[in-house]
């Protein structure tokens, strides 16, 4: 994947997690610096989406640990237990929020 195509790619997926977080009845404030989204949750914890350019890749922080996700076969998948970006995303949310949150690409 050339870089140009990485960061099409990569910041569909940001547009995306931040379209979610607006229409979400879930109380998330978004705060995007540059390439990283941090979600902040009603008991003050947190979720950072951040770009990795030089490795091509799409980096989760939650409680549940550190993700590192590249695009392979049309989909965003951790590098190691190869789950899918959006889903995985969803139940750190929904285990931060207290409540259902859905991500989708």
């Amino acid at each position: 994947m050339t870089d140009s195509d990485y960061l099409s790619r990569a910041e569909a997926v940001l547009a995306a997690v931040e379209r979610a977080v607006d229409e979400a009845d879930a109380d998330i404030e978004l705060e995007r610096s540059g390439n990283v989204l941090t979600l902040e949750f009603h008991n003050r914890t947190k979720i950072i989406v951040n770009l990795q350019p030089p490795m091509s890749e799409i980096w989760i922080a939650a409680k549940a640990g550190g993700f590192h996700y590249r695009f392979r076969d049309g989909e965003w998948r951790d590098t190691r237990s190869d789950s899918e970006f959006f889903s995985a995303l969803s139940a750190y949310a929904t285990e931060q929020a207290g409540e259902p949150v859905r991500f989708t690409p």
